[in-house]
């Protein structure tokens, strides 16, 4: 019987691993908030945690070590001293390079519209059905879109029942009178974020991320060469996507995450390459100007 016991605790584990498909790390701070007993933002903290890392969000039986890599930052500037909070939420995935330690930024998003009801002890319920709370909904909508990111960074297009099941999430929110999930509440929020990624405008998009992680990282740790000659050779691709609509939530992610690795990449070049590079950039990603401008010097 004792036997039986532990046969049935290690299959329930294993279940539970099976089960997890983030690896989410979640930090609540209060800088701004004057008060002595801030215990309901440590409970906070560890629902907020249980909440992503215990729920399945993908199709697929994820090993422990394949658990994709996520930072949530919840930064509390509100507090009613009971059960309604506002703040910032800075949402951070990566995926790991083929071959390499390196981790490749996927998402990179400050999202300044949060605000819910929390009450110390309580569950955090979320359905996919409909609108529950703020609090999960919001943390729903960005697993999905970690899922998407990931799974498009993969295989082409792979993150599209995932950006589809985001959307489906800002829908059910549009019965809530929280800001963010609505188009009139300005064009940098999670609705816009939602519409882009499930919008055939930016395909294109989502394929340079596929075959920039595919066939251009993933391929440099065996040969540099060939991999940013695919990077290079795709990069116009954003010029495209920027000219049909300047200033959209998902190019701004996208550059937000990839800006910084970019430069790095052509720094490496020769120097046509890095002038080539420099001109797309700076076109595709004009608030990035400046730090572009630093592949002209090299």
């Amino acid at each position: 019987m004792k036997a039986f016991s532990i046969y049935i605790l290690l299959v329930c584990l294993g279940l539970k691993a099976v089960a997890q498909d983030l690896n989410a790390r979640i930090q609540v701070v209060s800088p701004k908030i004057q008060s002595t007993n801030k215990r309901i933002f440590q409970t906070l903290e560890t629902a907020m945690k249980d909440f992503l890392n215990g729920r399945k969000w993908s199709a697929d039986d994820i090993l422990p070590q394949e658990r994709i890599e996520c930072n949530f930052i919840l930064n509390i500037t509100a507090w009613d001293g009971s059960s309604s909070f506002s703040g910032e939420l800075q949402v951070q995935s990566s995926r790991p390079v083929y071959g390499t330690t390196y981790t490749s930024t996927l998402l990179n998003v400050n999202d300044k519209d949060i605000d819910f009801t929390y009450t110390e002890g309580q569950s955090i319920d979320y359905t996919d059905q409909n609108f529950q709370s703020n609090l999960s909904s919001i943390m729903a909508f960005y697993a999905y879109i970690i899922v998407g990111m990931d799974y498009d960074s993969f295989s082409k297009f792979g993150g599209t029942n995932y950006f589809a099941a985001a959307q489906n999430v800002a829908t059910n929110a549009q019965t809530s009178s929280s800001k963010g999930w609505k188009a009139f509440d300005g064009n940098i929020n999670r609705y816009w974020l939602a519409e882009n990624l499930n919008n055939k405008l930016y395909l294109p998009l989502r394929g340079f991320i596929y075959d920039y992680h595919r066939n251009g990282l993933d391929v440099m740790a065996d040969n540099a060469g060939k991999g940013r000659k695919v990077i290079s050779g795709i990069l116009p691709v954003l010029a495209e996507v920027d000219r049909q609509r300047l200033g959209s939530m998902f190019p701004l992610v996208f550059f937000t995450a990839k800006s910084d690795e970019l430069v790095s990449i052509f720094t490496k070049t020769d120097s046509q390459e890095r002038l080539q590079a420099m001109n797309i950039l700076s076109q595709a990603d004009p608030a990035n100007g400046l730090k572009y401008q630093t592949l002209q010097k090299q």
